[in-house]
């Protein structure tokens, strides 16, 4: 039998190291005062408006909801040494797939080596044929990344990192990583005096460092703005708080326009133009000339200005075919073929159902795995075998053979724990990490990241749409 990791015990119960301090103090604080911290904590998101809007989700008058991403007061702790073997990994992992973005919008020779199917790029959607010969600055397509990392435990009580996935496009999140460390600030500053966590105040100066330094070559001082799809988008709070941490402009599609080939934003002056977009708006909506004609949440002629190089946009368009689930799995043999290197972090073995072999072998063991829909998001389209009843699993049969080349399935991995507040008192809830990667002139990143929990007991959806929560992710120092 496979047990799942967990981060703060041995297998024996001992405590590991890194935890030593905070278990101490935990095992030392009255029950009544983290309930009443716990209640503060929700009281002080609310005010902020810290919120998620949920896609479907309808209140009882059958408008939209939003709520509060549950926080969690138990920190995961990472000791330094695994931190700083998993941001090698991430650097190097993150430079192959840029390197993957260039190589397959200009000389495609990953695809004529045969190491990625031609067809597998060529005729996914994600591939964008606008971008082909579009030079970037600095061959930089993937400005920001989350890249989704899991420890699977293993019989022997040890647990290992894997790569789950990798999300190029508009990576969210990031902004519940940095309210989480200040609440955890606020609620408990003598741990941060008894423990030496390595910040992670400093990402909004190093994502506008990013951006600025991606700009055009021929501009000094670069204006930057954050583009938003506008306040009902699920993220809007994270668009608002990043553009007012790094003090540029939040605007929207209607506040951009282009002349002479280049972009402006009206203000209250007048035009300004602009030399970099942090878009957190899809590539279909960006253009209502290029993409689809019946956006209204881009800027029409936005697509002629990038391509002329009078714009930057982070990220750039096209980005999706690098982290496709179906592209997923090619991840360690970009790394050999454009590094030369052996990958640091390991995928998690794969299995591509429109191979025929692979498709065999998932039908025959459903109930066994995790099969997801190649273009899905969110922990939506995906069936757990484990947890599923038999006419989910029926139902996904059925779309499989309809649709092979739309999934791929996994293995049902042991998620590692990590002891978490819940209404009866601490309980292990399993959990993922997902650190912010910037890429630029350099490749950089704060240490640790955002670590998701999913908080239904036994589930392994840590997912924010699906009713997963949030930790505090603390890298000793």
């Amino acid at each position: 039998m496979r047990y799942p990791f967990d981060e703060m015990r041995a297998t024996d119960g001992a405590v590991r190291d890194q935890y030593s301090n905070y278990a101490r103090w935990l095992a030392a604080q009255p029950d009544e005062v983290m309930r009443a911290r716990r209640e503060e904590a929700e009281v002080i998101f609310r005010r902020v408006g810290i919120t998620f809007a949920v896609y479907g989700a309808k209140d009882e008058d059958g408008a939209g909801t939003e709520r509060l991403i549950p926080f969690d007061l138990i920190p995961r702790v990472i000791p330094k040494h695994e931190w700083r073997e998993m941001e090698r990994g991430l650097v190097q992992r993150v430079t192959a797939l840029n390197r993957f973005l260039e190589d397959v919008y200009h000389g495609q020779e990953i695809l004529r080596a045969g190491l990625v199917p031609a067809a597998a790029v060529l005729n996914n959607t994600q591939f964008r044929p606008e971008m082909s010969g579009v030079h970037v600055p600095g061959g930089v397509y993937s400005h920001i990344a989350g890249i989704d990392i899991v420890r699977a435990g293993h019989a022997d009580g040890t647990g290992s990192y894997y790569v789950l996935e990798d999300n190029l496009r508009v990576p969210s999140g990031v902004s519940y990583m940095l309210e989480n460390r200040k609440m955890m600030m606020r609620l408990f500053p003598e741990l941060f005096a008894q423990n030496k966590v390595a910040p992670v105040a400093h990402y909004p100066d190093l994502l506008l460092d990013t951006l600025r330094g991606v700009a055009p070559p021929a501009v000094n001082e670069p204006v930057v703005v954050v583009l938003t799809p506008g306040m009902y988008n699920s993220a809007y709070f994270e668009h608002a708080f990043l553009a007012q941490q790094m003090g540029v402009e939040l605007v929207e599609g209607q506040d951009l326009f282009v002349r002479d080939d280049f972009v402006y934003m009206r203000t209250t002056q007048g035009p300004k133009r602009v030399d970099v977009v942090y878009r957190r708006v899809d590539d279909d909506f960006l253009d209502p000339r290029a993409f689809r004609p019946d956006s209204t949440l881009g800027c029409a002629g936005l697509l002629d200005v990038y391509r002329k190089g009078n714009i930057t946009l982070c990220n750039a368009i096209g980005t999706g075919i690098a982290d496709d689930k179906s592209i997923y799995p090619y991840v360690p043999k970009m790394i050999e073929f454009y590094l030369g290197e052996k990958p640091i972090l390991h995928n998690v073995p794969t299995y591509l159902c429109r191979e025929a072999d692979d498709l065999a072998y998932v039908l025959d063991h459903l109930s066994e795995l995790v099969v997801k829909e190649v273009h899905g998001a969110g922990g939506y389209g995906m069936l757990v075998g484990p947890a599923a009843n038999k006419a989910e699993i029926e139902g996904f049969r059925a779309a499989l053979k309809a649709n092979p080349t739309n999934y791929i399935a996994q293995p049902t991995l042991s998620l590692s724990t990590c002891p978490t507040y819940v209404e009866r008192g601490i309980a292990p809830r399993h959990i993922d990490l997902r650190p912010f990667v910037l890429s630029g002139k350099t490749v950089q990143m704060v240490p640790g990241g955002l670590t998701r929990v999913a908080l239904k007991e036994g589930s392994l959806v840590v997912n924010s749409s699906q009713g997963g929560g949030t930790k505090d992710t603390w890298v000793l120092e």
